[in-house]
């Protein structure tokens, strides 16, 4: 048998040091919520492929859905010559997204390469090149994708210059103590100092903050984006990359604000959750807006895969047939309420418990108090915490958060069985 290791000394040698592993367990085998390592252990995994297997490892229908493509063709690149699940799952997505109708839809691999794509749909549209993100917020990691991402280490250093046109300004994190107004304030201030808002093409950013620490944005604060959009003409981008399909409690975290009140965006973009493991990703948007690159303008070899599409197609009808939104609502409020009866039994280093549907942040600060960060104990955390056969993840600007991703097709009893095992984890961690 080839040790985890033995397979480290190999990946050391033969892999550049700039893509990091979180953990030097070498996946072998995956099914539903369970992952097993190149040495047999099982792990629960609370990671998913950074909240890309919301349908679980190696979903039935995703598969089956899969292998009938592979019988018929792998890939022919839409650009030469189309094929029909590709209009079929644009056409299930526009029916379903909460943007203002009629919507079309283009597909590409990667969720920087949807936010490249949304960026020059946006400047086509208005024919302006600002662009306004927000600190905290992930993006990608290609140079424009970068530039919009607001978190230096490790993304950005030794990478620049960075694209131009690109401002950031702060997200509202109330638990940091800094508001929806002040946030509001901040981007009033870069139409002062920075860039003229006739200038700027789009506002961009994740409902949800995802590697940022998992922090809502509230629904004042879209009201109030939405305005400011509408007011200057600027388009409202979402990026759903992280937080879409089901992850939230709703097929997309938009949905829930356009319930609460009525702010849908201009364009959202789209991956990972979005085909179960397949790599694809989308650029969703008003039609008016989507047609505005001329012919040949958009595309990519890869773009909209027959494989990532059969699978998309699987995985909504996954997410419809199994009431996966209702299902994360269920999963987060019982971790949710696991943490924080730790907290309120004393637990002081639990700062905070947040997070819509299952997608869930545990932040971590000494003594309680939200102004002092504990990274070390978020990293023990994730190491122990793969030492009792949990796979975790960290995020956070100042990288004190844990962060909990499951399948939502997870079954109560291992989620149960997950839950006692990061109580032992976190009593063991955290001073008593």
């Amino acid at each position: 048998m080839t040790t985890n290791a033995e397979l480290w000394t190999r990946r050391e040698a033969a892999v550049p040091r700039g893509v990091g592993s979180m953990h030097q367990r070498f996946f072998a085998r995956g099914d539903n919520a369970e992952a097993y390592d190149a040495e047999g252990k099982r792990y629960i995994d609370f990671a998913t492929g950074i909240a890309v297997c919301n349908t679980g490892h190696g979903h039935p229908r995703v598969i089956a859905a899969v292998q009938r493509q592979l019988d018929a063709f792998s890939h022919c690149s839409f650009q030469v010559t189309p094929y029909e699940n590709y209009i079929e799952l644009a056409e299930k997505l526009n029916a379903i997204a909460p943007i203002e109708g009629p919507v079309k839809s283009i597909f590409f691999t990667t969720g920087a390469e949807a936010l490249e794509n949304a960026v020059k749909i946006a400047r086509a549209h208005t024919g302006r090149r600002g662009i306004i993100t927000f600190q905290g917020g992930y993006h990608g990691r290609t140079l424009l994708t970068l530039a919009m991402t607001g978190k230096v280490l490790p993304y950005k250093a030794k990478f620049g210059p960075m694209p131009g046109d690109v401002f950031h300004t702060r997200f509202p994190i109330p638990y940091h103590g800094f508001s929806e107004d002040q946030a509001i304030a901040g981007i009033e201030a870069l139409f002062a100092s920075s860039i003229e808002p006739s200038a700027v093409a789009a506002i961009v950013l994740e409902p949800v903050l995802g590697e940022g620490g998992f922090y809502n944005a509230s629904y004042a604060f879209f009201t109030a984006l939405r305005e400011i959009c509408d007011r200057h003409g600027i388009l409202l981008i979402a990026d759903e990359v992280q937080a879409g399909f089901a992850r939230t409690g709703r097929m997309f975290a938009m949905d829930w604000v356009n319930e609460a009140t009525g702010v849908k965006p201009d364009l959202m973009t789209i991956a990972k959750a979005m085909a179960g493991g397949f790599p694809i990703s989308g650029v969703m948007g008003r039609a008016d807006i989507m047609d505005a690159p001329d012919v040949g303008g958009l595309g990519g070899t890869y773009g909209g895969s027959p494989l990532g599409c059969a699978a998309g197609l699987a995985v909504l009808e996954v997410i419809a047939e199994e009431d996966l939104c209702a299902r994360a609502v269920e999963i987060g409020d019982r971790i949710k309420a696991r943490l924080r009866a730790l907290k309120d039994g004393g637990m002081s280093a639990i700062g905070d418990v947040r997070g819509p549907g299952a997608m869930i942040a545990l932040e971590l600060v000494h003594d309680g108090d939200a102004n002092r960060p504990n990274p070390e104990a978020t990293r023990a955390i994730v190491q122990e915490g793969a030492n009792e056969g949990l796979l975790l993840l960290s995020c956070g600007l100042r990288g004190n958060v844990v962060r909990f991703l499951p399948a939502l097709t997870m079954p109560n009893a291992l989620l149960d069985e997950a839950l006692d095992k990061l109580e032992v984890v976190l009593r063991r961690v955290l001073p008593a």
